[in-house]
C-alpha cells in the first residue's frame, strides 16, 4: 500500500497538551492555580477524557499536579528544582560543547549554530526578547546535537519545558542578554578552531552565570516555591 504522504492527524489528547502548555507558558493558567477538568475541557472546547490524558502528560513533564477530586494544579517554579536542573545542564551542555569542538566539523555543518547567533543578535537589536529566547533555545538544542551524544540530548530535552517556563517568567525582568550572545559566539569560535577546552570553559561559565541571574530573578517573583 502506497503512503498518502499526509501527516497523521494529531489526537485530541495531543492537541490538549499543546493548548494547555500554551496557556501555562502565557500565564493564563498561573502558577499555583487550581482547575477542574470540566473547566479546562470547556475552555479547550473538548471532552474531559483528552484533557485528563493531557494533564497526566503535563504532570510527567513537571508542569502540573493531578489531584484526586481537586482537578489540576499548575505547579509553581521550584527554585531548588531549577538549581538542580541548571547544574545538570551546565555539566552536560559544556561536555557537548567540548565534544562538538573535537568533531572537526566543516563550515557548512555549523551553519545552523551560526544562524541562531545571528538571529539572537538581530532580536537584541530590535529588543525583541521573545525572538531572542526562541533563537537561544535553538542554539542550545543545536549545540547538544553537534556534541553527538544521543543520551545527553534526551536528558536535556526532558528539562527543556521547565527551563523555558522559568525564563518566560523572568524574560522581561532581566537586562538585555548582551553578554550571553558574546558567550555563544565564543563557543562557536572554539568549535570552529577545534579548541575543546575553551568551548567547554566558555559554555560552563555561561550556564553558571545564567543560573545565578535566574535564581536572583525568581526570588524576586511570587511565582516560585522553595
Amino acid at each position: 500500500m502506497v503512503a498518502s504522504g499526509h501527516p497523521k492527524p494529531k489526537s485530541n489528547s495531543a492537541i490538549a497538551v499543546e493548548k494547555l502548555r500554551e496557556l501555562i507558558f502565557a500565564g493564563i493558567l498561573p502558577a499555583g492555580s487550581n482547575h477542574l477538568e470540566s473547566e479546562l475541557a470547556l475552555r479547550l472546547g473538548m471532552s474531559r477524557t483528552p484533557v485528563r490524558e493531557a494533564a497526566l502528560t503535563l504532570e510527567a513533564q513537571g508542569l502540573v499536579q493531578v489531584q484526586a477530586r481537586r482537578g489540576v494544579r499548575i505547579l509553581p517554579i521550584s527554585i531548588r528544582d531549577m538549581e538542580e536542573i541548571y547544574d545538570v545542564l551546565t555539566a552536560l551542555e559544556s561536555m557537548a560543547a567540548g565534544q562538538a569542538a573535537r568533531q572537526n566539523y566543516a563550515e557548512e555543518e555549523l551553519q545552523e549554530l551560526q544562524q541562531t547567533i545571528v538571529d539572537m543578535e538581530d532580536a537584541l537589536d530590535r529588543e525583541d526578547r521573545e525572538a531572542w529566547a526562541a533563537a537561544d533555545d535553538r542554539f542550545h538544542k543545536e549545540l547538544v546535537r553537534l556534541g553527538g551524544n544521543g543520551r545527553v540530548a534526551t536528558i536535556v530535552a526532558l528539562m527543556a519545558d521547565q527551563v523555558r517556563r522559568a525564563r518566560a517568567v523572568t524574560l522581561y525582568l532581566r537586562p538585555l542578554p548582551l553578554k550571553s550572545n558574546a558567550d555563544h559566539r565564543g563557543v562557536l569560535e572554539a568549535i570552529i578552531t577545534g579548541d575543546a577546552e575553551r568551548a567547554t570553559r566558555i559554555h560552563s561559565a555561561h550556564r553558571s552565570a545564567s543560573k545565578k541571574t535566574l535564581m536572583q530573578l525568581l526570588k524576586q517573583t511570587k511565582l516560585h516555591m522553595l
